[in-house]
């Protein structure tokens, strides 16, 4: 045998087969549920005792577990097999301006614990330690085994580089950009961090657990202190060439315009965000009547109770989201389009007036609707994401 042979990956290997065997077996109880010896092998068509000695050996390594019993209308009673979703834990973490969010869920993506904590840290230093602190207060208090958390993402505003290891373009958290930040709450969490734009999680957590779930193409439009979009193309999150798709608030406003000191309203908006965002309807309504310390949700409680500024600052503002979708449809065709963020979660009052102004100015018309995970759609984007890793680790791991 010459050398290249014997460095040559040899086709068939014993223990490679019965690892191949075995996470057949495991997706499949994933995917499609408690199922008996006799099932798996029909289904896989693996034979009945390569499936007895794979289950056992996952049964041994806790991936499996018995979950009762099958009697079926002829022969044994069958002992049916399911995942064990003990047997590893995902964190999922959503640092915003406001809140900071941190989840637990266990392979089943059931959340078992979680923790929203006020984001009262001023530099961003401490923002990354209360990071960390939430977590693993949040970890202890569920008196789980540590040892089992094995993978955690984060969801933050702006574009993880992976290069420099820093958040680009995170305008809403002041010094959020400094290379580093993210490494912090990885040596103080222990385990491996994966970081993602919020806007890219809370489109995949809707997708995974809300309304997008079964579309083919569809987008999240999250609407808060600032603006972004997540992609999902046929269940696959698209962030671009270098993880910039869906930063839409940098699109120039079409309809910016100099002040005029003899109208009412003046639209200074350079880019989408400035004409979208939170900030814009407290300046809308102040432009047109309201006054006082206000914010976003004050002007959209006013127009509940029936305020004629805060009505008309908000069906600007509908209008406004209606360029944003018309903008959108017109590079990607997306079927379904989600409204979410501090702002999208008013869609009672916006949807009416985006879908008639989407009338008017595109024929590329989808279906727009509010987001059904309301604010925990960056958490369990963040916890669906950490889940994938998590499964994986936790096989290799037995």
């Amino acid at each position: 045998m010459t050398s290249s042979d014997e460095g040559a990956e040899q086709p068939w290997n014993p223990q490679r087969q019965r690892s191949a065997n075995e996470r057949l077996l495991w997706d499949r109880l994933r995917s499609g549920g408690a199922a008996s010896r006799a099932q798996l092998a029909r289904e896989t068509g693996l034979s009945k005792p390569t499936v007895s000695s794979a289950l056992a050996a996952l049964e041994q390594a806790g991936l499996v577990r018995e979950a009762g019993t099958h009697a079926p209308e002829r022969g044994r009673i069958a002992v049916l097999y399911a995942p064990d979703p003990t047997a590893g834990y995902a964190l999922g973490l959503d640092i915003g301006r406001s809140w900071l969010r941190v989840a637990l869920a266990d392979l089943d993506g059931t959340v078992v614990a979680r923790s929203d904590v006020r984001n009262q840290a001023r530099t961003a230093n401490s923002m990354a330690d209360l990071a960390v602190s939430a977590a693993r207060g949040l970890v202890a208090d569920s008196a789980l085994d540590p040892g089992k958390v094995t993978q955690a993402v984060v969801g933050t505003p702006g574009v993880y580089d992976e290069d420099e290891r820093r958040v680009r373009y995170a305008q809403q958290l002041p010094g959020w950009g400094r290379p580093g930040l993210l490494d912090r709450i990885r040596d103080g969490l222990g385990l491996p961090v994966a970081v993602q734009n919020d806007a890219n999680l809370a489109a995949l957590g809707e997708y995974t657990y809300g309304v997008g779930a079964g579309s083919r193409l569809f987008v999240y439009v999250m609407i808060g202190t600032g603006l972004g979009m997540g992609i999902v193309n046929e269940g696959r999150l698209f962030t671009g060439a270098h993880g910039g798709a869906g930063e839409i608030g940098f699109l120039p406003w079409a309809g910016h315009r100099e002040p005029d000191p003899g109208a009412d309203t003046a639209d200074t908006a350079d880019s989408m965000e400035d004409a979208v965002s939170a900030e814009a309807v407290v300046q809308t309504a102040r432009a047109h009547g309201m006054t006082g310390p206000l914010t976003a949700k004050d002007v959209f409680d006013a127009a509940r109770a029936g305020d004629a500024a805060a009505a008309r600052a908000v069906e600007l503002e509908g209008e406004r989201l209606a360029h944003t979708v018309a903008a959108v449809s017109a590079v990607l065709d997306p079927d379904l389009v989600v409204l979410g963020g501090g702002v999208g979660h008013n869609a009672d009052l916006l949807l009416r007036t985006v879908r008639q102004t989407l009338r008017t100015l595109t024929p590329l018309r989808p279906k727009v609707a509010p987001s059904s995970l309301g604010e925990d759609a960056v958490l369990l984007g963040a916890v669906a994401t950490a889940l994938d890793a998590a499964r994986d680790l936790a096989f290799e791991g037995r």
